[in-house]
């Protein structure tokens, strides 16, 4: 029986799109792309290895035509889908509708050459209505935004494989450049420029406590003799000191104290009350990037998590598409969030017209609505049915949408200034008038001190010539702090402000920036390391065009501009690689320039020696006299907790001292009668007994717990910590209980025997050293989580001859069994109450067997093409399939080295 074969990108939108689609519809999942420019060596076919080009993956000689292979793991899924094609009488390419998303679409329909009618179908939310209107308004291949997208891939490659190899020669191996990614991390490091630069100011004022018809209120000193009182505001960040020509009164710890004692029996009197009413608009529904940046700031999730979670929410059907720049919501949506309002909160509660929004950033395309729930009405979060992280950002989407549609907020800002002595505070305060768009939604900040807008602060009925009491008054020292580094969502709005790649890129970007060691997320604050220091100073002194922040907009326009047609993608590209201040002849002019000795070496001012980048990570060099009064040169590790901003001349002096002094002895053990000492490494300070030597190569050791200062450490406590793990007792099961430190903080475990351990990490409260048994049973009894946090739904048992349970998890890409570190996902059709033991095996076995030895996977031949989209014509039909280049040899050199291009695939973004 014939059908329609619609193909989308993964199993969860297959399923969704299902229910909506006649049984004469099949829908498959094409799992993402199905070809791709090689990722390593292995993956290009024998017939190419050949050719100088063929590790870049793209022919430079021959129009940059590209090398497309069918990765090994996504053979079985062409086959399938071409198996699925061969019955069907119409092909649907119903891929996400974005350039990604045709490039996909492009792909499959050179792959499966079908000899059937083919039609792209788009839709930006998966609701039974949106498929149907899509099933009746299909369209062409838009072949402009594949050439726009393909030439986007080709850029970033382009630059990755040729920068990089050069970074691994000049710095350190393995490292990567990027289009957007490389600007990214020069943000970073100039802002922990700016923090090392940063001078600390310090200053004084008072806070009072003051009553007034039972009504408590706070005033701070604003003014003294007519001076108007310092404040952070007013400080030079590069000198610590009172920016010149800023006329304000600096008040010293005396200056306040003796204020203080001035003003301890004067009376206080209300000078002037000033009312200023305002207004406070929602802001606009959410696009990609402000999704990313709200979630960042509110719920405290990565941009990767933030894109994966809503993926799945739009593959379900419970959001629009999230990858977007828009802020427009169709009349359909501002129905559906009007009627929300209407129904919660009021007809009060609406604005008196429906509210229309345009994308105010750089780079914006209007193709698709605003991030918002999906439908003509919409599901509050209570009758969603979701739980978690789906439930609290459809809970964001949901509110920011409705909020948008919802009446200004009224607020009254009150300012009450009183006097006492010869000195003048200042109370503030804000009243809620009408909260208008408050009920239902109030956007986050990036500042972590800054109020939100919907707190009301409250000053009692205050009128000139009011004597309120002063219940109490306090001096307080003040002093100004650092630039704050990077959250993910200050650097995603930067990235979009400044017109930096695209949103739905930043999340992989900061991935990647992560992933190679450039930054360390602590705290939500996004810090450098030193690696990204080295890597930044080299290309700001020779490629300052690829860190430049004007360039890589002007290079994202003009991409945009490919994409609709008012610029030829193939110039571009020749100009950008092969001109003559092109890429290609910078690298080639500069790399004998550059020595790779200066390269690793890092300046920072006010230190005692030099950063360098070794193969192990950062250490520090010196150069000092020894006994025979003779210059030796000195090198002591970094640790890695160690930042670039934080390192001053006192903490490398310490470093080095310890170096060419030796360990500090803390004293003896009471014990064994051998020194206890005090050393840092790579990983941060830790204690040791005894020395070194051939009958003991590898003395007792143990890191400080979190949070211990090294100075702060005692003998007994350094004693303690060589002594762990300790016994705490036994488990009423079997088995010993124990409390250690490792690498990755403390800890208590079940010893079960026989090699099974059971571990929970301690939380912040406990202390290793003093734990008990009672506590650890708590903490064993908490069931352990998997990896991203997540809880097994339920143990299957461990077969025969394996001691390692075998668990069932729900992560985000469906159901999954899982045994020690191997995964693999349930097939379709399989549930948490279907799956069993023996089941659970044989999926695993079989993903056990796609892990192929290194050598094995060297020697696979995958599909291959090397092609280029066909040339734009007046009417592309997306039936007809785009003319192939023919083999060439290229002569292209200096490219990376076989056994090394899987190193940089990171960089092509």
């Amino acid at each position: 029986m014939s059908h329609t074969l619609v193909i989308v990108e993964s199993p969860t939108k297959a399923r969704t799109i299902r229910g909506f689609l006649p049984r004469t519809f099949r829908v498959e999942a094409s799992m993402g792309h199905v070809r791709d420019l090689p990722n390593n060596a292995s993956e290009i076919p024998a017939s190419y290895k050949g050719e100088k080009w063929a590790n870049l993956g793209v022919n430079t000689n021959e129009n940059f035509a590209p090398l497309y292979v069918v990765p090994k793991d996504k053979k079985k899924i062409v086959k399938e889908l071409k198996d699925a094609l061969k019955g069907a009488d119409q092909l649907l390419l119903a891929t996400d509708e974005d350039r990604e998303g045709e490039s996909i679409s492009w792909h499959l329909l050179q792959l499966l050459d079908p000899k059937v009618p083919v039609k792209r179908m788009v839709f930006h939310e998966i609701t039974e209505e949106a498929i149907k209107r899509a099933l009746n308004d299909t369209r062409e291949l838009n072949m402009e935004l594949v050439h726009a997208q393909e030439t986007r891939r080709i850029l970033d490659r382009l630059v990755g494989y040729t920068v990089s190899p050069l970074l691994w020669k000049k710095v350190a191996w393995g490292l990567s450049a990027g289009r957007v990614q490389s600007v990214a991390v020069r943000l970073l490091v100039q802002r922990e420029r700016a923090r090392r630069a940063f001078r600390s100011g310090s200053y004084w004022d008072l806070k009072a406590q003051l009553e007034q018809g039972g009504l408590k209120f706070e005033a701070k000193l604003s003014y003294l003799a007519g001076e108007r009182i310092a404040s952070g505001a007013d400080f030079d960040e590069n000198t610590g000191a009172i920016k010149a020509g800023t006329k304000v009164r600096l008040l010293s710890e005396s200056d306040a104290q003796s204020l203080l004692e001035t003003i301890r029996s004067e009376a206080w009197t209300v000078a002037e009350v000033e009312e200023k009413p305002t207004l406070r608009k929602p802001a606009p529904p959410f696009t990609t990037s402000t999704l990313q940046q709200e979630a960042n700031r509110k719920l405290r999730l990565s941009a990767r998590e933030t894109m994966r979670t809503a993926q799945g929410l739009y593959e379900r059907g419970f959001i629009t598409y999230m990858r977007t720049d828009s802020v427009q919501l169709s009349e359909q949506a501002i129905s559906a969030a009007r009627a929300c309002v209407s129904e919660k909160y009021g007809a009060d509660h609406l604005s008196p017209q429906p509210r229309q929004y345009s994308t105010k950033s750089r780079n914006a395309q209007e193709a698709h609505e605003a991030i918002r729930p999906a439908g003509s009405s919409f599901r509050t979060p209570a009758e969603a049915g979701l739980s978690g992280l789906d439930l609290s950002l459809y809970e964001l989407i949901w509110k920011r949408t409705v909020a948008c549609q919802m009446a200004d907020a009224r607020l009254t800002m009150v300012s009450a200034h009183l006097e006492v002595a010869n000195a003048r505070f200042r109370a503030g305060g804000k009243r809620i008038d009408f909260a208008g768009f408050f009920r239902a939604y109030v956007e986050g900040s990036d500042d972590p001190d800054a109020a939100l807008e919907g707190q009301e602060v409250l000053l009692p009925p205050l009128g000139a010539g009011d004597h309120p009491n002063c219940g109490s008054c306090e001096a307080l020292g003040h002093q100004t702090q650092p630039p704050a580094r990077f959250s993910e969502a200050a650097l995603v709005k930067t990235l979009e402000k400044e017109g930096i790649g695209r949103p739905s890129t930043y999340a992989s970007i900061i991935g990647t920036i992560c992933d190679r060691g450039y930054a360390n997320l602590q705290n939500n604050s996004l810090t450098p390391s030193f690696t990204a220091f080295a890597v930044t100073a080299l290309l700001e002194e020779h490629f300052p065009d690829l860190v430049d922040p004007g360039f890589t907009a002007r290079m994202e326009n003009t991409l945009d501009e490919i994409s609709n047609g008012s610029a030829q993608w193939l110039p571009y590209l020749d100009q950008f690689f092969r001109g003559e201040k092109g890429l290609e002849q910078q690298v080639a002019q500069r790399e004998g320039d550059i020595d790779p000795t200066t390269s690793r070496t890092i300046e920072l001012e006010g230190l005692p020696c030099v950063v360098r980048i070794g193969r192990f990570g950062a250490y520090l060099e010196s150069k000092r006299a020894g006994e025979n009064g003779e210059e030796e040169l000195i090198k002591a590790t970094l640790p890695l907790d160690l930042t670039p901003a934080d390192l001053d001349a006192e903490h490398a002096e310490l470093l080095l001292k310890q170096k060419a002094d030796g360990p500090e002895s803390l004293g003896i053990d009471p014990e064994s009668g051998e020194a206890i000492y005090l050393l840092f490494g790579q990983y941060g300070p830790y204690v040791q007994r005894g020395q070194a030597s051939e009958e003991t190569p590898k003395p007792k050791r143990a890191s400080l717990p979190k949070g211990t200062k090294p100075e702060d450490l005692s003998l007994a406590d350094a004693c303690s910590l060589l002594q762990l793990p300790r016994l705490l007792g036994e488990h009423p099961d079997g088995g010993k209980v124990q409390a250690g430190l490792g690498r990755f903080g403390s800890y208590v475990v079940h010893d079960k025997g026989k090699g099974e351990k059971d571990y929970r990490s301690l939380k912040a409260e406990d202390d290793v050293l003093l734990v008990q048994l009672e506590r650890a049973m708590e903490l064993l009894a908490v069931p352990k989580k998997g990896r991203g946090g997540r809880t097994a739904l339920k143990d299957l048992g461990c077969g025969e001859g394996s001691e390692e349970m075998i668990q069932l998890f729900d992560g985000p890409y469906g159901l999954y069994v899982k045994q020690g570190k191997l995964n693999a996902s349930l097939p379709e059709g399989t549930t948490a109450e279907t799956i069993n033991l023996e089941q659970a095996l044989e999926l695993l076995a079989a993903k056990a067997a796609t892990k192929k030895p290194a050598a094995r996977a060297r020697s696979a031949k995958p599909a291959a093409t090397s092609a280029k989209p066909a040339a734009k014509s007046a009417k592309p039909k997306a039936a007809a399939k785009p003319k192939t280049a023919s083999k060439t040899t290229g002569t292209k050199s200096g490219r990376p080295r076989a056994s090394a291009v899987r190193i940089i695939r990171a960089a092509d973004s």
